[in-house]
């Protein structure tokens, strides 16, 4: 049996005794670190410079940080509602801080997004790694733990616990401490609102060396709220959802594309003629490949599990079982509603939810000819940020090296796609992005980084409509590229790619194509937005009503700040609004209800205008 502890000190001095002095320690990413047995590991190594601690991990979660006024105002009772009680990592503020001894090392494969740019250690101490790659790097680095957050059940008198939110790399770890070719200890910390999820991540106690578990170290789990679903994320989504066979395979990336395609797939399927009506408008005379109910139904295999996957099996898309199981996923994080959701479901609805390692969602390798006949038709959707009109994408980093985020799953899932009859991998994009005071192009002719090759090209996915790129000459890439991009900078990338001699000269856009502007996607939208078929938070929000309103005048706002001629507009329209109710309450929560200071007076003007802007005043 493991051994229990109530103090996160009493279990570091535990470790270190049983261990010695080098610790290289495996933390699951996202939610499933032990935040306190980590920062009595931390703190030891301070006041010891003779232990030397290696922290293996990725995607350390950390409360948000406002940057301006208005963003404090509206964000900081948010942080303290939704993350007051959560642990910070320690690690993380001395990386944040250079404070970093050098007996300490922190080596992550996937970063929290822009999270750690311009931070040199941070930079330098990434290992670049596809998520199924990640495990073996920490057997070669020789973990000797692994400190995880569980949940706990007893069953029969006999205690029980459940890796939970990260079954991903931890149960790889111990089926090769199974084989004899690592040997480290498991550690835990129990955790109350962590749900128990049955499956291959459900332990005996007897696997673990040692738990904490205490009232004093229990805490909420890190639960960032849905953000709203935009018009530019929808036409994603909807365009994305024509590519999807009834009977199929779904995964999923992280992002909010996520919840525009889950909700285009359960719109599509409850009224399949809205769907069409809305696709009409927004890609006139290009009807969707698909556009039926799901009869079969999908079956989910899918790195992250989300809320999303939650409205899809509740309105009926994802039905189509493997083995029992409904989803195969490897690490899940979302907001509270989510959590509760979870910990909440009857035993016979959660057994069909199964948490599996990252080696079984992410490849074909193990139980290959299973895998084949379970995903048939698969659609591997995942986010990009720049693609190039030769079809190579940006998912991760920056030409002068910067890491944005990581590689994660998206390459095995990229080639998934090319190994597996009738799948397609789809990466979807934002066609263009604010840089500063400009707007640039997310469609570039060239990029000095890629994280995935020009010969995996496949489907490229904008708010203007689907590239379909596989098999393709670069010629015919290049216009198919072109058709999915801004019209504003259109006839600059054409240019570039005939003056490469990559594009005929005689070659022009058809018509249909060169009205790709923001405004006639909002056009094409407004009316599904108006019926409520397409609304901001489709799964629900941890954002109160009045926040709600707030935050598409504060998206106004933040546009608005590139030009100052813009906000002198804004404030001069604020002084002469008209008010209400619903404007006094948003006032009130951003506290401009009273004007303090000349520039009190001035938010509140802005504000309000943009409120007016929004509809939302």
């Amino acid at each position: 049996m493991p051994r229990l502890f109530s103090d996160p000190d009493a279990i570091a001095d535990d470790i270190i005794r049983e261990v010695g002095p080098r610790l290289v320690v495996g933390l699951p990413l996202g939610l499933g670190k032990a935040n306190h047995i980590i920062n009595a590991l931390f703190r030891r190594a301070l006041t010891d410079r003779s232990i030397h601690l290696t922290i293996f991990t990725a995607l350390t979660l950390e409360k948000p940080v406002p940057s301006a006024d208005l963003e404090r105002r509206f964000i900081g009772p948010v942080i303290e509602r939704l993350f007051g009680g959560y642990p910070d990592l320690d690690y993380a503020k001395a990386v944040h801080g250079k404070t970093l001894p050098p007996n300490i090392e922190v080596v992550e494969f996937f970063f929290l997004a822009g999270k750690w740019l311009g931070n040199a250690y941070a930079q330098q101490n990434y290992i670049s790694a596809n998520y199924t790659h990640a495990a073996s790097y920490l057997l070669t680095r020789g973990v000797n733990i692994v400190a995880q957050l569980v949940a706990k059940r007893v069953v029969n008198g006999q205690t029980r616990y459940s890796l939970s939110s990260n079954t991903d790399l931890t149960l790889d770890l111990m089926r090769a401490r199974a084989d004899g070719r690592i040997a480290f200890k498991m550690v835990a910390q129990v955790n109350s609102e962590l749900p128990f999820m049955p499956g291959e991540g459900d332990l005996a106690a007897d696997e673990f060396h040692a738990v904490l578990d205490s009232l004093e170290t229990d805490f909420p789990l890190f639960a960032p709220p849905s953000e709203p679903v935009s018009d530019t994320k929808y036409a994603i989504g909807l365009h994305s959802a024509g590519l999807v066979r009834d009977g199929g395979t779904l995964q999923i990336g992280i992002g909010q594309v996520g919840d525009a395609l889950a909700q285009s797939l359960i719109l599509r399927h409850r009224d399949s003629a809205a769907y069409l009506d809305i696709m009409s408008r927004l890609a006139p005379g290009q009807a969707p490949r698909e556009s039926s109910a799901f009869d079969k139904g999908l079956y989910g295999v899918s790195e992250m599990f989300f809320e999303a996957f939650l409205g899809l099996i509740e309105a009926g898309v994802l039905k189509r079982e493997i083995d029992g199981a409904l989803l195969h996923a490897a690490f899940f994080l979302g907001p509270k509603s989510f959590y509760r959701a979870l910990r909440e479901m009857p035993p016979e609805a959660i057994d069909r939810i199964r948490m599996v390692p990252v080696s079984f969602t992410n490849q074909l390798y193990g139980n290959e000819e299973a895998k084949r006949i379970a995903r048939v038709d698969a659609r591997f959707v995942n986010n990009a940020m720049m693609a190039t009109l030769m079809g190579a994408v940006v998912s991760d980093g920056l030409d002068n090296g910067q890491v944005i985020s990581g590689v994660g799953g998206q390459y095995n899932f990229v080639a998934q796609a090319f190994e597996l009859e009738g799948a397609r991998s789809m990466l979807t994009l934002e066609s263009t992005r604010g840089a500063g005071k400009k707007l640039v192009s997310n469609v570039r002719w060239s990029y000095g980084h890629t994280t995935i090759a020009r010969h995996l090209r496949d489907v490229v996915i904008t708010e203007y409509g689907v590239a379909d790129l596989r098999g393709q000459s670069d010629a015919d890439v290049i216009a198919a590229m072109l058709n999915v991009s801004d019209s504003r900078f259109q006839p600059e990338l054409m240019r570039q790619a005939k003056d490469a001699g990559k594009l005929p000269k005689t070659h022009d856009i058809p018509a249909v194509h060169r009205e790709n502007y923001p405004e006639r996607i909002a056009a094409a939208l407004k009316p599904a937005r108006d019926a409520g078929l397409l609304p901001a938070f489709p799964f629900g929000s941890d954002f109160t009503d009045v926040e709600q309103r707030l935050i598409p005048a504060l998206q106004i706002l933040q546009e608005a700040t590139a030009s100052p001629l813009a906000l002198l507009g804004l404030a001069w329209e604020g002084r002469r609004a008209n008010h209400s109710a619903e404007l006094a309450a948003c006032l009130e929560r951003m506290q401009l209800d009273r004007p303090a200071s000349l520039a009190d007076r001035l938010y509140r003007a802005l504000l309000i205008a943009a409120l007016a802007r929004s509809g939302r005043g």
